[in-house]
This record gives C-alpha cells, sequence and structure tokens, in this order.
C-alpha cells in the first residue's frame, strides 16, 4: 500500500468514525473466512458495515473524533464495525456471533461520542430493540383506554342484567 492509498484509507476511515453513532471495536482470532461472511451478512442486514483495519491507520483516523478515546484498544488483529441507525441490531448481531466463535470477542466501543467497554457494550446489546420497545409502548398507552372502555360498558351491563332479573321474576 502506498502513501495516497494509505492517505485515502485513514481519510476513509475518519468520516466512518465521525460520521456514525455507534462504533465498536472487535479482536479475532481463528476465525475462518465463511464465518466472518456469515457475521458480515447479518451486520449488512441490519444497515451497519463490517471491516477489518490497520492499527496504525485507524489510530490516525480516529485522531479528531470521539473513537480516539479507544485508541488503547487498536492492538492486534482489530475490527471495527459501525451504523447510525440500529446500534442495539448491531450489538445484538455481533454478541450473538461472539457467543457461536470463541476467538472473536468485543474490545470496546462509542456510542454518541461516549467511550463503552466491552462489558457495556454486551450490555447494549441484551437491551430490547426500537421496534419491541415501540411495541411495548402502544400497549401500555392502550390500556388505560381498554379500561375506561370497560368501565363505560359495566353500568350497561349491570343494568342489563337487572333487568332480565326482573323479567325472570315476573314470569315465575
Amino acid at each position: 500500500m502506498d502513501r495516497t492509498q494509505k492517505q485515502q484509507n485513514i481519510e476513509d476511515l475518519n468520516q466512518i468514525f465521525s460520521g456514525n453513532t455507534g462504533v465498536f471495536l472487535f479482536g479475532f482470532s481463528g476465525i475462518d473466512v465463511p464465518d466472518i461472511t456469515q457475521l458480515r451478512h447479518e451486520i449488512y442486514k441490519g444497515g451497519s458495515r463490517y471491516q477489518v483495519v490497520k492499527n496504525r491507520l485507524a489510530k490516525r483516523a480516529a485522531e479528531d473524533t470521539a473513537v480516539a478515546q479507544l485508541s488503547e484498544y487498536f492492538s492486534g488483529p482489530t475490527a471495527i464495525a459501525y451504523t447510525s441507525e440500529n446500534v442495539v441490531g448491531l450489538a445484538k448481531a455481533v454478541k450473538k456471533f461472539a457467543e457461536d466463535h470463541s476467538g472473536f470477542e468485543f474490545k470496546a466501543g462509542v456510542l454518541n461520542e461516549t467511550a463503552l467497554s466491552a462489558d457495556e457494550v454486551k450490555q447494549l446489546a441484551d437491551m430490547p430493540s426500537r421496534e419491541e420497545l415501540l411495541s411495548k409502548v402502544v400497549f401500555l398507552m392502550q390500556a388505560p383506554l381498554r379500561q375506561f372502555a370497560a368501565a363505560l360498558q359495566s353500568p350497561l351491563r349491570n343494568l342489563a342484567s337487572g333487568l332480565k332479573q326482573i323479567a325472570e321474576q315476573k314470569e315465575e
């Protein structure tokens, strides 16, 4: 790789680091290409991206970004996954892969310019997805309306039941 290619790589990584809300760093060893391809496919399905980086170039690219907080983690084989949309979905996909592959590990991450440890990234993966949270909110918003509707129907039901009992008494 010549100097201009390295500079272009640094600029591309700098745009990735500054233009995404979530950037996660991973260490990997002993993982074969089909497994990494499977991981890439899962990550791409969620609208995120994954790539292996050269540590020295990544450190230089991170200098003016929030990822600079993670410069100590750019050692050994390093991969990054990044997204500007579904951070929890990305963390879930990678955590699932890491559980099945012992050579793949979380190093650290950045979420909205806040550094996260490996454990915090795993906790992020355990959070419910955006869709799950929205469905819970809708359910909670509907509960008072259902209770109100049931309360309005209750007097009518009681009146109808009372009238039926009176009619049955007169028939006897």
